[in-house]
Parts: C-alpha cells; sequence; structure tokens
C-alpha cells in the first residue's frame, strides 16, 4: 500500500527550522523539570508497600481506588492475574505510611481496613510485600544502564553498517526522542514508573528502526544513480521515497497505541502516553534531526577531505623537484 507516489517534498530545506525548534522544547522542558525538582519517581522506584487481595465476587477496579481514597498518598490499584480470580493488586508509596506516623507495614493495615469500611464483598489477603528504597535506587540505575547500553549498540552497529556521520545523527535522533519524551512526561504530571521505562527503550528501538530505513535507502541511491549528487539532495530523495512507508507505519502504530491509552486503564495510561509522544517525536526526528545531523557532518567530512587534498599533492611535487 502506497499513499504518496512520487513525492518530492523539501523536508531538508526545514532543517535548521526543526533543530532550533527542538533546541527550544528541550531546554524549557528541562527548565520546567528542575523548577520542579525533576520528574516524579513511581512507587517503583521511591520504595513502598504492594498489597494483594483476593475478593469472592468480581469488583471493579475503580470502585477499590474510590475506598482507597481516605488513604493518603499516590494508590496504584490494577487486576492481578487471571481476572476469574478476582485479585487485586494495590501499590502504596512509603511517603502514605510516613505521614501517619506509623512504620511502613502499616500502610497496608489502612489499605486493608480502608477496604473493609466501604461496603465491598469480602476478600482475604493473600500477600504483602515490601520494596524498600534501595530497591528502588536499584531499579533506577538498571533503568539508565539499560537506556544507555541500548543506545550504545544502536550506534556501533549503525556506524559499522552505514558511516559515523551517520551513527551520530541516529544517537542525536533518539536523544532527541528520549529527552523530548520526559519533557511532556514532566508537563503532563506523569510519575517516572518502571512501565515508562520499558515504552522509553521501546522508543529508541522504534525511532533507529524508521531512521535506519532511511539511511539505507540512501546508501543504496549513492551506490547507484546518484552518485555524484550533492548529499542534501541524495537524503531528501530517500526521505521522499520511504515516506508513504513512515505515515502507514507511524499511523498504524499510533491508532493502535491511542486505543491502549483511552481503553487501556490507569495502569498502562503512562505506559500508553509516553509511546503515543515518542511515536510523534520519533518519526519527526527521523526525518528532520536525523537527516540533518547526517548531512551537517557528512558535508564537513567531505570538506575537509577535499581541503587535504592539495596539501598532498604539494608535498609530492615537493619531493619530486
Amino acid at each position: 500500500m502506497r499513499i504518496f507516489e512520487n513525492t518530492n517534498y523539501d523536508f531538508i530545506r526545514w532543517r535548521w527550522h526543526a533543530l532550533a525548534l527542538s533546541t527550544l522544547i528541550v531546554v524549557a522542558g528541562v527548565a520546567f523539570m528542575v523548577s520542579r525538582g525533576g520528574i516524579p519517581l513511581g512507587i517503583d522506584f521511591t520504595g513502598g508497600t504492594i498489597v494483594v487481595v483476593k475478593f469472592e465476587t468480581p469488583v471493579a477496579e475503580d470502585a477499590v481506588r474510590r475506598a482507597l481514597d481516605a488513604v493518603p498518598g499516590e494508590k496504584v490499584v490494577q487486576s492481578y492475574g487471571d481476572p476469574a480470580d478476582n485479585q487485586v493488586l494495590v501499590r502504596l508509596p512509603e511517603l502514605a505510611a510516613q505521614e501517619q506516623g506509623t512504620a511502613l507495614e502499616q500502610g497496608a493495615r489502612a489499605v486493608i481496613g480502608a477496604l473493609q469500611t466501604a461496603g465491598l464483598p469480602k476478600f482475604e489477603l493473600l500477600s504483602q510485600e515490601i520494596v524498600g528504597p534501595v530497591v528502588g535506587r536499584e531499579l533506577q540505575l538498571k533503568g539508565i544502564y539499560a537506556t544507555l547500553a541500548s543506545i550504545a549498540g544502536i550506534a556501533v552497529y549503525i556506524a559499522i553498517r552505514f558511516r559515523p556521520a551517520f551513527a551520530i545523527g541516529a544517537i542525536v535522533a533518539t536523544l532527541h526522542d528520549v529527552l523530548i519524551t520526559l519533557v511532556f512526561l514532566a508537563f503532563f504530571g506523569y510519575d517516572l514508573s518502571l512501565n515508562i521505562v520499558a515504552a522509553l527503550l521501546t522508543i529508541t528501538g522504534y525511532s533507529v528502526n524508521d531512521t535506519i530505513v532511511i539511511f539505507d535507502r540512501v546508501r543504496e541511491n549513492v551506490r547507484s544513480k546518484m552518485r555524484r549528487d550533492p548529499l542534501e539532495k541524495v537524503v531528501n530523495t530517500a526521505v521522499n521515497q520511504t515516506l508513504s512507508r513512515t505515515i502507514i507505519t507511524a499511523g498504524t502504530t499510533f491508532l493502535s497505541v491511542l486505543a491502549l491509552y483511552l481503553f487501556g486503564g490507569e495502569v498502562l495510561e503512562g505506559f500508553a502516553f509516553t509511546m503515543l509522544v515518542g511515536i510523534i517525536s520519533g518519526t519527526y526526528s527521523t526525518v528532520f534531526i536525523a537527516a540533518a545531523i547526517a548531512i551537517i557532518l557528512g558535508n564537513r567530512g567531505a570538506a575537509g577531505a577535499s581541503a587535504a587534498a592539495p596539501v598532498k599533492v604539494k608535498a609530492a611535487t615537493a619531493r619530486r623537484s
């Protein structure tokens, strides 16, 4: 299926405008995050209490959330295990227990008490797990290491398959997507959780996959009919040639994640929102950021090589004389 045939849009013309816009958004977002003390961390990273209860009859998650309104602090409520088992998992942050001036374990007691007084069906406590802040810090480090490792692996792969300038362009575009996504997470008040970290890792792969498709077409064009054309024209032609594939892939993925955002419930809302922002940013950065950086560095490398050539000739002439 092709929705764009023989297009010739001048995308590269707007590369400086796109770079300026992205820089403005990132700087504004970083300033906003600094003023708010960074992105708030979710229970996965700060530590807290996890309680799993089993009801005798089915209970809606929203009813459980309303029952827990009396318990201070942010709470995460989600279905647990097989839906037929009527099990519900409740995550209570460490802060809630500290505000009550009690031990962390008593946060679970507050949850049980709130459920008992809410008029919900009878239930039994299946498990209670305490996640300390030390485990949360370890998860933070693992999330950072996983992101950096994925970006490093991507850089090595693209540098070997294409050229170093393209690798730098792809890495800048990937970092751009991660930063833009974090900025919008901060703007819309989402906490950083393991689900969001998983979405960020997915975004890096999605963005680079789209970038590689364009870079691969650039390589094919250089090897065939556009060998002597300027790099700007080669890249712009490659973007137009893959435009149909880019729009269809991004559009179908966006609609799928949008359905997840609208109907997936509170637990998946942060993951879906992160993916939505990442899909838009990834498509944008592939066309404008990665291609622009590759052109800038590629032209500089070509200029440096051409400037060094006369020096070598003069040196050889001097030796012959």
